[in-house]
């Protein structure tokens, strides 16, 4: 069972030493593989491509559900787990290939998790980016974890790929994604519940602080990928640009299956916030951040793939999800130390299955025409079968 002071001491420690991470190895290109097109009368190779932060690069893909000790495989739910001679072993490559610690690319990461066919699925995205990280080097963008801007990278692949479709997550660690948490998480563990403290008042004023300078840096990312794509050859009409949303990784303040009380939600759990402040953050939080971004789409021409509610009922904690890899499994990463299980980086983002279920609704967008989308899950139905309705 996780201690609550090892659990505060090791969150602040890790979750803020994680975007400061070594350097790492080259972006992993999985896919169908992609030839060189363009010379000789080739055909080119057709491409889909990824990029922004961790919420699409394919962060907690490690994990297949939660579970609440260290044991073994982890009920089942550690994919870096395996067993030799009787002993266990973890290695998250497994996983994240040569990013694990870095960047974190997962397998299951959206842009694999999807029945698209084209020739080359393309991750540029980093766990930890900003928007700057997206910029062209030329324009102001700036390295990250020893990776080239995102859009320098793109335009590499756009030398020698048709890309049929472009989809980009940033614009939360603008906004301070890791700070709200570790405030959240903090407020919950060092108050009783006859007498809280609450995080919402002080972080929606971070936040709309915050929002005019995030959503410009959103901005100025769409346009420089639409330079990319110009400099490529490639018309704004030749492809299709996405701006993708966030989901909510823990549900209403009335829907936890823990107390508020003792240290259940902490200890078991993962999900130590006070109910009224997780009620802000999935539906005012994420409300607020979904319609910023919907209007970036909107005034640049981009489209909008809404997730906002993608996770209902599969969030951390939620009455209509249990620990495990059952049917009723969790689909987002519930919050750890990284002294147990994992790394604390990876809490609070969709697991492989949150990442399955979001490729499931990248196919679907795919096949429909081009415009602003919602995509949720189904009851009882698994990450595969999805809905997708116009907004």
């Amino acid at each position: 069972m996780r201690k609550p002071t090892l659990f505060l001491a090791a969150l602040l420690i890790t979750l803020l030493a994680a975007s400061g991470a070594a350097a790492a190895a080259p972006p992993d290109k999985g896919g169908k593989g992609g030839g060189n097109g363009g010379g000789g009368g080739e055909t080119a190779a057709t491409a889909i491509v990824t990029l922004g932060d961790s919420y699409i690069s394919g962060e907690a893909g490690r994990w297949e559900g939660n579970w609440a000790t260290s044991e073994g495989n982890r009920g089942g739910t550690d994919r870096a787990a395996y067993k030799r001679k009787g002993v266990w072993y973890y290695d998250a490559s497994r996983v994240y290939g040569s990013t694990a610690g870095q960047c974190h690319r997962s397998d299951v990461a959206e842009v694999l998790s999807n029945s698209i066919a084209v020739d080359a699925k393309i991750n540029l995205a980093c766990s930890g980016a900003v928007a700057a990280n997206v910029f062209r080097g030329s324009n102001g963008g700036t390295t990250h974890k020893g990776e080239a801007p995102q859009a320098d990278q793109l335009a590499t692949v756009a030398a020698d790929h048709d890309v049929e479709m472009i989809v980009l997550s940033i614009g939360g660690n603008d906004l301070g994604f890791a700070d709200i948490i570790i405030d959240c998480t903090i407020e919950y563990n060092t108050s009783p519940s006859w007498w809280p403290n609450t995080c919402h008042g002080e972080q929606q004023a971070n936040v709309d602080a915050r929002m005019g300078g995030a959503m410009a840096g959103v901005a100025k990312a769409v346009d420089e990928i639409r330079a990319v794509m110009g400099d490529a050859g490639q018309a704004p009409d030749s492809y299709r640009l996405v701006l993708q949303g966030y989901p909510s990784p823990i549900p209403r303040g009335g829907e936890f299956r823990y107390s508020e009380s003792g240290w259940s939600r902490t200890n078991t759990g993962g999900c130590p916030f006070w109910n009224v402040d997780a009620s802000w953050a999935r539906d005012s939080l994420v409300a607020q951040i979904g319609d910023n971004l919907a209007a970036v789409a909107a005034a640049k021409g981009a489209e909008f793939l809404d997730l906002s509610n993608q996770m209902q009922g599969r969030e951390v904690c939620s009455t209509s999800a249990a620990l495990g890899s059952g049917a009723d499994a969790e689909w987002a990463r519930f919050l750890v130390t990284g002294l147990t299980q994992g790394v604390a980086q990876e809490s609070m983002h969709p697991n492989a299955l949150g990442q399955q279920a979001t490729g499931t609704c990248l196919s679907m967008l795919f096949g429909a025409s081009p415009g602003s989308y919602s995509c949720t899950n189904i009851a009882g139905s698994g990450p595969s079968t999805m809905s997708l309705t116009a907004n």
